[in-house]
């Protein structure tokens, strides 16, 4: 796998970041059908990543993990498919995974056209800019992906006054999905700067 030198991304942005994988990924052309089978269920008609093909490694895994994030990120119902993002970028932010903060930040803005929640959050301006509903949205995304959780009782009823039970679970699954999401990808990679030959 020959590519252009890597250069570490620095800094939160909704603006494109590749991901290199510190493990020679499967090939296609080699990929057992297994492996084959497990890549497709991923969710695009895009190009293969490097992440997915680093995955593939392990197909039983990713057979289990392509349909689990689906599910999580873009069932109809409960959260909005906007604000699932919003605490995908928070959780991204807080485990310093800027690739995964790049993708969910810019899919944040395609759904709601709103960038300057991105840049309050990637800034860590004055959150009270936001309006209460996506503050704690965003509150709860950091206390949860702290080392030590910060979650509290007091944050469970606030939760709780923002959001039905249904959101909450929402909500709870998109962080633990990219808390979990997050080391992953830096175990395996790790964020560089977009080039045209990886």
């Amino acid at each position: 796998m020959t590519h252009a030198p890597l250069i570490p991304v620095k800094d939160f942005r909704a603006t494109p970041v590749s991901w290199y994988p510190y493990v020679t990924p499967v090939q296609l052309e080699t990929a057992t059908d297994v492996q084959l089978a497990a890549m497709k269920v991923t969710p695009s008609n895009r190009k293969i990543s490097y992440y997915t093909l680093t995955l593939a490694h392990d197909p039983e895994i990713l057979s289990v993990r392509s349909p689990l994030f689906n599910d999580i990120m873009y069932h109809r119902g409960g959260l909005s498919r906007g604000y699932r993002e919003l605490a995908a970028t928070e959780t991204s932010v807080v485990n310093g995974c800027f690739y995964c903060a790049s993708v969910h930040s810019a899919r944040y803005i395609q759904l709601t056209k709103d960038a300057i929640d991105i840049e309050i959050l990637f800034n860590r301006k004055n959150e009270q800019q936001v309006n209460s509903q996506k503050s704690i949205i965003i509150s709860v995304a950091n206390q949860l992906s702290q080392p030590i959780p910060t979650f509290e009782k007091q944050s469970s009823t606030t939760l709780s006054q923002h959001l039905d039970a249904e959101e909450v679970i929402d909500l709870i699954f998109s962080i633990s999905l990219f808390n979990w999401a997050n080391r992953l990808m830096h175990s395996l990679g790790q964020a560089v700067e977009p080039s045209e030959n990886p």
